[in-house]
This record gives C-alpha cells, sequence and structure tokens, in this order.
C-alpha cells in the first residue's frame, strides 16, 4: 500500500495460517516453533481473539446485520478461513513462520450445497448461536434470513391466466476482481493510557463503518480510533467488508502490550483474494407467472434460495434488496415471494454490485421474455403494460415502503430510446447480407456465416437511489481567508467518480456569490475525523446521500457570504450539511443487445449494445457515462465468462490465469442514452447510478440468445461449453425450462 514516508519506519508485516477443512474443531494449536523463528515478533490464535461475535458486513444499524463472526474461532467454517496469524519483520518470515503452526483438527459434518442445507438433518454451520444474540432467522435450519409473503391470491391469479411461465435459473459466484486487494495498515500514535489512538489506513468503502464496529470488537470508544482511505483501487461491494482490518488492529493492541509499537500491515495476495474473500451470491431463483392475452400480469411468484456461505455477512441485506426492486417493478394484483439466505460451509458471499439484484432480476426479466414469446406481445410493450406508474406503491409481498417514492419516473423514456436505437441500422441488423456477417464474425477461426445465428434481447430493471433503513451523510464546507475552499466528507472515493461530483457541487452552489474553480477546492474525504459520520460510499449513495450533504453545506456557507460574512486567517467561515438517506426515489435501466451465437462452438458474440438509464440530471456526462459502460462490461463478464469454481469446497479459481474477466475484446462498444428526467429527490435533480446499468445486461444476453438458437438458457455464466450443449440438447443441467401452460 501507498503511504506517507513518515509511517514507514518498522513496518511489521502479518500473514496467517488459513483451514485446510471445511469444518473442523481446533483441539491444539502449538506456536513455539513458529514464535521462536527469528524475525518474528507476535503469533495469534483464537486463545488471543476476544470473544466479541460480529458481522464483517455492516449497514448503518448493526442490528440489520447477523452476529456471527470472531476474529480467530476455535471452529472453523470454511476452506481458507483465518485460524493463526503470525506478525513478522517481513512477509516472507511472517509465511514460513505460519507453517511453523501446528494444528490439530476435529474434523466435523460439513455441507455444501444450500438446498441440502436446509434439510432436516443437515450439519449446522451455527447451530450453536441463537437467534437472540447474533440475529441469525432459524440457526437449528441453516437459514440466516427469509422473508415469506403474498399480497391477493397467487394461486387463483395463476390459475385465471390465459398464459403461464415459470423456471428455473441459477447465477454462479463471482469476484469483485477489484485492482488493488484487501489490505490495512494499523499502529497506535501513542500509548492508549496517554490518550493515544489506534490509526488505520485501509482500503474500504466504509471508513465510519469500520471504526465503529472496529471499536466494537476490540473494547475501545470509538474516539480511539481513526480511520482514513485514500483513493481505493476499486471496490464493487466488496470492501464493504471488514476483512483485514480487525487482524491488524488486534495485532497492533497485543503488540503494545508487549512494550512494541510498530505499524502493522496486511495486503492479501490475489490467491487469498480469490479463494477466501466474500463472493457474489449465487442465488437459485424459481419465477412462476400468469398474464391475460393481452401479457399483462395476473399473478408473479418467486421463490429464491440464496447460497450465504460460511457467514451472514451481508446475507439479509442482499435477499431483502434483491427480491425487493426486481418485483416491485412490476404492477401486478396477486404476487408472492419465498425468500431464503442459507449457511453453508463455502467461502462466505457478500455485497456485490446491484446487491442481489442481478441474480433476481436474471429470473425474473427471462420469464417475461417468455411471457412476451407465448402471448405475441413485444417486449418493449410487454414491460411498459406490467410497469408501475407515478402514484403506485412499490409492493412485494406486504406492506409497501413509505419512504420510496417516484421522484420522476423515465422507464418509458428509457424503453423508447433503447428499442428505436436497436432498430436503427447497424451490426447485424435487418438487411444484413451473409459476406457483411463473416466479416463482423471474422475473428472465429473457420466459422461463416452460415454457422451463426443472430438473436436480440432486452431487459429492464429498477432500482431505489438509496439503501432503506437509514443512510447519512455529514459534510463541511470551509471558505478560508485566502479564497480556497476545503470540502470536508466522509465518503471514499475508489474509482465511483464521486470525488469529482462532489467538488462540482460546491462550484455549483458557491457560483452566483463566490466563483470558484474545481482547482481551488480542497477535498478531505474519506477520513473518520473529517466529518461527524458517513454511513459509506455503498449502495449507489456517492453522488445523492454524501453528494446532498455536500450540496447542502454549499448553500449553507453561500448564505453567509451572502449575509456579509468574510472568512479571516483567525475565523474561516464554515458551514455544515447533512443528508439522512429519505425519502428515497427509484432509477431505471434497459439494456439491449443483439448477438451472435457460434453452434457449433458455442461461441457468444455481441454485435449490438445498446443502454438507457434513467439517471435523472446529468451532473458529469463523460464520467456519468464512464459509470454505465463500466456497468454493462461488468454485467457482460458475469453473463459469459465469470465464475468462481469450487470443488469440495475449496475455491479452485484463484488467479487471473483461470478467472476470465472481460477483455477489450470481449466488450462491444455500448450505445449510452440517458432520459430527459429531473428527480424531485436527488440533488440538483441527479439520480444514483453506480450499481442500476449491471443488473439487466446478463438477462438481456440471454434473451438474446434465446432468440438466435431457440433454447432458454437458465444457468449463468454462458460459457462456450454450456452454450453448445444448450445449441446441441436443448437443456443445461440444473435448470427446469421455461414452459407455457395447457
Amino acid at each position: 500500500m501507498d503511504v506517507p514516508a513518515t509511517e514507514q519506519a518498522a513496518t511489521l508485516h502479518l500473514a496467517v495460517l488459513t483451514s485446510p477443512h471445511p469444518h473442523a474443531r481446533i483441539t491444539r494449536i502449538d506456536t513455539a516453533a513458529a514464535a521462536a523463528l527469528p524475525g518474528v515478533h507476535l503469533v495469534l490464535t483464537h486463545h488471543d481473539s476476544p470473544a466479541v461475535l460480529f458481522s464483517t458486513g455492516r449497514h448503518e444499524s448493526r442490528l440489520d446485520d447477523p452476529d456471527d463472526t470472531r476474529v480467530l474461532d476455535d471452529v472453523v467454517r470454511f476452506v481458507g478461513q483465518r485460524v493463526a496469524a503470525v506478525v513478522a519483520d517481513d512477509v516472507a518470515t511472517a509465511e514460513a513462520a505460519c507453517l511453523l503452526v501446528e494444528v490439530d483438527y476435529e474434523v466435523l459434518p460439513h455441507v455444501l450445497d444450500p438446498e441440502e442445507a436446509r434439510a432436516p438433518g443437515a450439519p449446522l454451520v451455527h447451530g450453536e448461536k441463537t437467534t437472540e444474540a447474533s440475529r441469525i432467522s432459524e440457526p437449528g435450519r441453516n437459514v440466516v434470513a427469509q422473508t415469506h409473503g403474498e399480497v391477493g391470491d397467487v394461486e387463483a391469479g395463476l390459475a385465471a391466466a390465459v398464459h403461464r411461465v415459470r423456471g428455473e435459473w441459477r447465477t454462479s459466484r463471482v469476484d469483485h476482481t477489484a485492482l488493488e486487494t484487501h489490505g490495512a495498515r494499523a499502529w497506535l500514535d501513542a500509548p492508549l493510557d496517554d490518550g493515544g489512538r489506534l490509526q488505520l489506513r485501509t482500503s474500504t468503502q466504509v471508513p465510519f463503518l469500520v471504526r465503529d464496529e472496529l471499536a466494537h470488537v476490540l473494547g475501545l470508544d470509538q474516539g480511539q480510533v481513526r480511520v482514513r482511505a485514500a483513493r481505493v483501487g476499486g471496490g464493487f461491494g466488496g470492501k464493504q467488508e471488514m476483512l483485514v482490518e480487525d487482524l491488524v488492529g488486534l495485532a497492533v493492541l497485543r503488540l503494545a502490550q508487549q512494550g512494541t509499537y510498530a505499524p502493522v500491515q496486511w495486503e492479501l495476495t490475489r490467491e487469498h483474494q480469490f479463494g477466501a474473500t466474500p463472493v457474489r451470491h449465487p442465488m437459485r431463483v424459481r419465477v412462476d407467472l400468469g398474464a391475460d392475452a393481452d401479457g399483462v400480469l395476473t399473478a408473479l411468484k418467486v421463490d429464491v434460495l440464496a447460497d450465504t456461505g460460511a457467514y451472514g455477512n451481508h446475507g439479509p441485506g442482499v435477499l431483502f434488496h434483491g427480491t425487493h426492486e426486481s418485483i416491485a417493478l412490476y404492477r401486478c394484483a396477486n404476487k408472492r415471494v419465498d425468500a431464503e439466505s442459507v449457511y453453508t460451509h463455502q467461502v462466505p458471499s457478500g455485497a456485490f454490485r446491484g446487491y442481489g439484484l442481478g441474480q433476481v432480476v436474471f429470473g425474473i426479466e427471462s420469464a417475461l421474455d417468455e411471457l412476451a414469446r407465448v402471448s405475441g406481445v413485444d417486449p418493449f410493450e410487454l414491460r411498459r403494460r406490467n410497469a408501475v406508474r407515478p402514484g403506485d406503491d412499490f409492493v412485494v409481498n406486504g406492506a409497501p415502503d413509505t419512504d420510496l417514492v417516484h421522484g420522476t419516473d423515465g422507464f418509458g423514456q428509457c424503453l423508447d430510446l433503447v428499442r428505436d436505437a436497436l432498430a436503427a441500422p447497424g451490426p447485424g441488423g435487418p438487411g444484413t447480407t451473409e459476406a457483411e456477417l463473416d466479416a463482423l464474425l471474422l475473428p472465429t477461426a473457420g466459422a461463416t456465416a452460415s454457422e451463426w445465428r443472430v438473436g436480440e434481447g432486452m431487459a429492464a430493471a429498477m432500482i431505489a437511489t438509496i439503501p432503506p433503513r437509514g443512510h447519512h451523510a455529514d459534510a463541511s464546507v470551509v471558505l478560508l481567508a485566502d479564497g480556497t475552499v476545503e470540502l470536508h466528507v466522509g465518503s471514499a472515493e475508489f474509482g465511483n467518480g464521486s470525488a469529482t461530483v462532489h467538488v462540482q457541487l460546491v462550484v455549483s452552489a458557491l457560483a452566483g456569490v463566490l466563483p470558484v474553480s474545481a482547482a481551488q477546492v480542497r477535498l478531505v474525504s474519506a477520513d473518520t475525523d473529517a466529518v461527524a459520520h458517513d454511513t459509506g460510499a455503498y449502495g449507489s449513495t456517492g453522488s445523492v446521500v454524501a453528494g446532498g450533504a455536500v450540496l447542502n453545506a454549499a448553500r449553507a456557507l453561500a448564505a453567509r457570504i451572502t449575509a456579509g460574512e468574510v472568512a479571516t486567517p483567525e475565523a474561516p467561515l464554515v458551514a455544515r450539511g447533512e443528508h439522512h438517506g429519505s425519502p428515497r426515489s427509484v432509477a431505471f435501466n434497459v439494456h439491449a443487445v443483439r448477438a451472435a451465437v457460434h453452434v457449433p462452438t458455442g461461441a457468444v458474440r455481441v454485435l449490438r449494445s445498446v443502454h438507457a438509464a434513467d439517471a435523472g440530471t446529468v451532473l458529469n456526462p463523460e464520467q456519468l457515462r464512464g459509470q454505465v459502460e463500466g456497468g454493462v462490461a461488468q454485467g457482460f463478464g458475469s453473463a459469459l465468462l465469470e465464475e468462481v469454481r469450487v470443488e469440495d469446497g475449496v475455491a479452485t479459481t484463484r488467479t487471473f490465469r483461470n478467472y476470465r474477466t472481460p477483455q477489450m475484446a470481449d466488450v462491444p462498444p455500448t450505445q449510452v442514452l440517458f432520459a430527459d428526467t429531473y428527480d424531485a429527490i436527488g440533488p440538483l435533480g441527479a439520480k444514483s447510478m453506480s450499481e442500476a446499468p449491471y443488473n439487466p445486461v446478463a438477462p438481456a444476453v440471454a434473451n438474446a440468445v434465446r432468440d438466435a438458437i431457440g433454447v432458454r438458457p437458465h444457468s449463468l455464466p454462458m460459457t462456450r461449453d454450456r452454450v453448445w450443449r444448450l445449441a446441441a440438447t436443448g437443456s443445461l443441467e440444473p435448470t427446469v425450462p421455461a414452459q407455457e401452460a395447457p
């Protein structure tokens, strides 16, 4: 990690020994040989760990997350879980010492399949814990969270349907593949008894939540912990986790007890990152829907099973979010949702761009595409007929959220923009000759146009612009005597572009009273000493929540300047703003592709990609276009390429050599279009757009493949071998083909 030179002296490095078993109890652990190795300063085991249970994934209220984790535990629940940690002069010594730690295990029964995990008699992952203490829904059934409910009468709605479509869809484990792995550096700036504080520099999206949870785990006051995050090398939800900070913090405190005051640093290797850190939740999504002769829904029934892995960090949040906006997008008097997030002895799942929506949207949008086929209704028109409208409640399987409203509705515009763009002349479109198609698809050796099948597909998605249950941001804007403006905000920058937008908001708000350029605004961000609080840069809140606080602070400063107040060297002008994350608006996205499938090999080539976003006021067109293009590219990866493969609980995909992310040649140019809307809730009329572009991409590609070869994909990713098998046999385990009821 890149840190100031003043913090480099006497840096110690941490390495960990991990479990070779998916489930085992440590019966003996001997660290004598490791501790005796020259250069080793500290060896930590579960005997040194606080007894405090916590969640590595946090939200504004820690009561929303299950307390099921210890820093180091005497029971290991997945291959790769931390067993012991060594702090030494350098990484090589620390790793060598880890190999000298002797461990005896009592190997315990394990369960790797989520369906088997909730069956009677299955091995329990956290059976010793209670719902009251750990907030686990049913520890005795391996269920960390669940939601069951119905509005209307689903069975009656299905019985009344002219058309009925049902099927099962599955999604894979997907890694975030951020360029920077998890890493943290911690030190004490003075002994705690002398007023010292535990200082951390870390690659996190949520510095304030890390501070709060770290204080909780280590028994410190929040004021005794300071967390800073410089520009983080990618997050995508993966750095909404406390995966390294707890261990380096514990190591620093234990070293201090021995009289050693030195920084401790731990950066995960790429192999560790792939093999032992949270991935996107694999899900099984069953959809059963009915519609009248015009394609208007009469019933929508969704059953979701999510594999949260060995720990529940984001299990509840991903489950509830994934089954919310995906279903609330569509009007239907009869809806039922049954969804459970289940523990297994797999590597934990966590937060990932879309936060569960991508998985559930894949199932629902695939089913709606099939409904369009059997009903004879254009797929764009089918969405329009069934989508919620301004004034409608957002209903899932119970009472609607009272704070979720239509700030503005650009869904219809998005549908029109994408449909018209796809119909325009373009690669592989109507009128394309075999010779032109050959030229387009030339890179596939030996292929001819007659071996390719071209199809089109589209999908839609809706997302709340702010997460539910509280998201808070504070900001301050300071005018110095020399005319320089300082902006203090707690939100982290990790490629999401919030730093640029925040400065733009300040410049815009001050324009009428104090013309300043972006170069005159000095940004102080992602520092728990900078402002009172910031929940964190997740849930697409950088522009809407943190940006809202920034705009409020800048407007307050403008008011003080207008009132005649003047900044002096002794008394700069300070104005503060905040945003509490409510009410919340919704944003819409529509994606469509034209794709060619090479039947003999299963290769899928995207010929045309079009995306429309209802982003409200576009604060920075170039940057927002990049956000959309990045989300689409990541969506192509999940759709066609990316999967963390696991065998007997061991992640076998541990390097970029065998984990295929999209390269430039895999990502076609995407035509990005914006609806012309002004959100009544967001700052200057803007909506959030970090996660939203990702969600409709995979189902759009799947629907295009279905259109091309006449057989519907039911599993992600749609790799060559799977598409080849699908085209050759008409089925792909483990799926249930969608069908129209007789």
